[in-house]
């Protein structure tokens, strides 16, 4: 099957969403200054639900009935919010959001490996076995392998944000299996909704009821994050899935680490070590071969 060509508008919104969440981790780690982890998440599908809601009335939409629907949508929480932005958070915590960035960017590897696993019409042929492997010999590399031989609060924050990574890609699946007749804004809002609602006592349990009187910085961060890097980002990210197609989409992880790594050098002085980048020249040519066109244009 061939990719689907990206217009001008495609790639412009293309790179405006890896813009929009490349600096949602600056935004994520401004705001942990003052707030926890569970607090982040809280306001972040909280706030975006809030938005997108009235979007979703002001289109005709209603809130979806039945004990099945909320059931799929309360799944895809856990698996889409709830799990991965929590232990993001706090793995951002004890690493630089640059690196948790390229961290990030192995949802697209763990997709390939679940939806093999999962979809009789996702098989694991030898190009994206290659990439799966060239992959995850990035995320080695960009860790540090004497990282993988020592458990201390930098690499479990590390390997957090790679179980994160692993369940963005189970979201995915879950999505295509439960959520796939539902419109876009129907699904995300249902999503961000039963996401809110554990995350509220799980929040207010661990960490006490949010001060509201925070900084000018924290309410920038959390209105970024929530707001923009959320609510709209959805938004715009299912408008660029129905221009450019799933597979040009996935080009969208290429865009997010450059510019986490030059807002968190920029704005927290954060300092990445060489290792990290040649892990994420690794893991962006795994990526690469993942797509496919590169390699199938040289062939002409």
């Amino acid at each position: 099957m061939t990719q689907t060509s990206l217009s001008t508008r495609a790639w412009f919104e293309l790179f405006l969403l890896g813009l929009i969440w490349g600096g949602s981790f600056l935004a994520i780690r401004t705001a942990l200054d003052e707030i926890g982890p569970l607090t982040s998440v809280l306001f972040r599908t909280g706030l975006a639900a809030a938005l997108l809601w009235p979007i979703a009335w002001i289109r005709g939409y209603r809130v979806p009935k039945g004990a099945a629907i909320w059931g799929s949508f309360l799944g895809m929480g856990l698996l889409n919010n709830v799990v991965p932005f929590s232990l993001m958070a706090w793995g951002q915590l004890h690493i630089p959001s640059g690196l948790t960035s390229i961290l990030n960017a192995t949802t697209a590897i763990f997709g390939v490996l679940v939806a093999a696993a999962v979809f009789a019409d996702e098989r694991l042929t030898p190009r994206k076995m290659i990439g799966v492997g060239l992959g995850f010999s990035g995320v080695i590399v960009a860790i540090g392998p004497a990282a993988l031989l020592k458990f201390n609060l930098t690499s479990t924050a590390q390997l957090a944000v790679i179980a994160g990574t692993f369940s963005y890609a189970c979201a995915g699946a879950w999505a295509r299996k439960r959520l796939s007749g539902l419109p876009p804004l129907i699904a995300a809002v249902g999503m961000l909704s039963t996401s809110t609602l554990i995350m509220t006592p799980l929040a207010v349990a661990v960490e006490g009821a949010p001060n509201l009187t925070m900084g000018t910085a924290t309410w920038a961060g959390i209105l970024y994050y929530a707001v923009f890097a959320t609510a709209l980002a959805y938004l715009l990210y299912y408008r660029v899935l129905a221009m450019a197609g799933a597979g040009n989409l996935m080009l969208v992880t290429l865009i997010i680490p450059p510019t986490a790594i030059m807002l968190g050098a920029w704005v927290r002085s954060e300092d990445l070590s060489a290792q990290a980048y040649a892990g994420f020249v690794l893991l962006a040519l795994g990526l690469v071969v993942l797509d496919g066109r590169l390699l199938r244009r040289n062939r002409v």
